[in-house]
């Protein structure tokens, strides 16, 4: 496609005023049946691929729709910009996506106007599958084809509808309607025009049905298979950005982060005293251990709590060897356990896979938690289906996945022996202890303000008093996150008010300015930078690996928020 968007690039002004000299209304006419209908309180979500100038993102932002324009070529999303600057506009293309799919957002319609035919063959089953996988339940996908070819240098590839009837078929889509051949609107006798409205009827993958069978139907003899579930959860909610590849269908994690949440989560229910003994049982067998838990890993590190093993934390010496020795024990735990038993249909068909790093680790005297680190012990794979699951519907899957957590524990016998109560059993497994929430932040600010400097609320800008609040920006109770550049000072009065909402997208807007001064103003060493982008690269979408920039943070953080709206319909303020 790259010769096409060049073209697009070349004479955008020209492209940009053809576009404008038709309406919506009458281009799109022949689907006017499935044209997205305002709703008192709710916002239909709309990706138009392609965008262009923006004519038919702004008749979708006028009729009250939340809209993400995509257009790759860099001088027609400018002017686009200019015609509409209340839709987020991504540079990104068919069939990667990687911009739009790291936002984590499922849409109720996705308009694919004129750009069929520039995708190669060879690239479109990849490209559908993109599609599919982006549609809320009910969603609809609407691609217009155009026949004729060109006479300039754009480069188009023949287009059928039946080619999109297979595509629908294989991907669990139903197509509602599939118009006749229409005249160009621009008078041209050799391009005709069809439309055809698919709908995702579903989730479309099955794989609500796969997880709700490792829940609740799988033969467990201990917690591991409800323990990786669990882990990759958390992966996937709250940390978009650490995808490292996706390809053929697949995701690949760092088996670093993998483990790292294993062992926090076991943490709280094996390092816990509960009247004079230590850990919940997690097994059938007593008499059986738990295979990573060692002397020479898991016991050394038992006087650290589960929220000090935090991306960007510092271990040396003996914590940092141990520290490295149980992240290997659990690898080979999960690799030896869930994974190899976690399968659909016949036990080869497994529905993780985990593979070596490609150049072998040496054991460090001291380290920082943090992506290159995570990384260095491999990768964990799964469907790419499986994992856009576990990430738009977490909120609905976590508490199954713990509320039949507690029924095995119960079930083991030396738990039942203990009579340990409901509440306890719940309280040890929560991922982020609430007491730790803002205190780094706290002592942040306070020191500062001891040395003289005066700190602002990000909201409004007051100058904060003794009586100052720390707020998180996307709210604790919906995405339990720490991370630095979710925790900002305001006053105690905004932050009552703000209560468990999102800040509305002017809101964030109007306050840009003053939270990336504050994040330049409070971390400002080498070592608080490192943590902030650390957590940031792991945490929001669309963050380079080596990102070490506070104007790119922002922008994730606001495709976050988005993004958090979006699955769990979130209040705003």
């Amino acid at each position: 496609m790259s010769q096409s968007i060049q073209f697009y690039n070349d004479n955008a002004q020209q492209m940009a005023d053809s576009y404008l000299s038709l309406s919506f209304e009458h281009v799109h006419a022949s689907w006017k049946a499935y044209w997205p209908v305002a709703t008192e309180g709710e916002q239909a979500q709309v990706l138009d691929i392609g965008a262009g100038s923006g004519r038919d993102a702004k008749w979708f932002h006028q009729q009250g729709c939340e809209v993400y324009a995509i257009e790759p070529a860099d001088a027609l999303r400018e002017l686009g910009k200019q015609h509409l600057p209340h839709a987020t506009w991504l540079e990104d293309t068919l069939p990667e996506l990687k911009k739009v799919v790291s936002l984590g957002i499922r849409f109720d319609l996705i308009l694919v106007s004129a750009v069929w035919m520039h995708i190669p063959p060879s690239e479109r089953k990849r490209a559908f599958r993109k599609l599919a996988n982006l549609l809320s339940p009910n969603g609809k996908l609407v691609i217009s084809l155009r026949h004729g070819c060109f006479h300039d240098k754009r480069i188009a590839h023949d287009v059928s509808v039946e080619e999109l009837e297979q595509l629908a078929k294989d991907h669990a889509l139903q197509v509602c309607l599939k118009t006749d051949l229409d005249n160009d609107e621009m008078g041209r006798d050799e391009v005709k025009w069809q439309t055809v409205v698919l709908n995702l009827p579903d989730d479309g993958t099955g794989d609500l049905t796969k997880v709700r069978h490792i829940i609740v139907n799988d033969s467990k003899s201990a917690t591991y298979k409800l323990a990786l579930l669990r882990t990759l959860l958390r992966v996937a909610d709250a940390h978009p950005g650490a995808v490292l590849d996706r390809a053929d269908g697949k995701v690949a994690l760092p088996q670093g982060l993998v483990a790292l949440y294993w062992v926090r989560q076991f943490k709280r229910l094996i390092d816990i005293e509960i009247d004079g003994t230590f850990g919940i049982q997690q097994n059938s067998n007593t008499s059986k251990g738990l295979g990573f838990v060692k002397d020479d890993g898991w016991r050394k590190l038992v006087h650290l709590s589960a929220d000090d093993l935090a991306i960007g934390s510092f271990f040396s010496g003996d914590e940092a060897k141990a520290l490295q020795k149980t992240i290997k024990d659990t690898l080979t735990t999960i690799k030896q356990g869930p994974v190899t038993f976690i399968y659909q249909g016949n036990k080869d068909n497994k529905l993780f896979a985990m593979y070596p790093p490609t150049k072998r680790r040496a054991q460090c005297e001291s380290l920082f938690i943090d992506s290159e680190f995570l990384s260095s012990f491999g990768t964990f794979v799964l469907d790419e289906s499986l994992w856009d699951c576990l990430r738009l519907y977490s909120s609905w899957i976590e508490p199954l996945v713990v509320n039949q957590w507690v029924l095995e524990m119960q079930r083991f016998e030396t738990n039942r022996q203990r009579n340990i109560g409901l509440q306890t059993y719940h309280d040890c497994l929560i991922w982020i202890d609430k007491d730790h929430d803002t205190r780094e932040v706290r002592k942040k600010v306070e020191a500062m303000r001891q040395c003289g400097t005066e700190i602002h609320s990000v909201w409004s800008g007051a100058k904060l008093r003794d009586q100052f609040h720390v707020d998180h920006c996307l709210p604790f109770a919906y995405w339990p996150n720490n991370d630095r550049w979710n925790l900002l000072p305001t006053t105690a009065k905004e932050n009552l008010n703000k209560k468990d909402r999102l800040p509305k997208t002017q809101r964030l807007v109007d306050s840009r300015d003053r939270i990336i001064e504050w994040w330049k103003l409070a971390w400002q060493s080498d070592v608080e930078q490192t943590r902030f982008f650390d957590e940031a690269v792991l945490s929001l979408p669309n963050l380079p690996p080596q990102c070490r920039n506070f104007d790119d943070v922002f922008e994730a953080m606001g495709l976050q928020v988005k993004g958090v709206k979006s699955r769990l319909l979130v209040n705003e303020w």
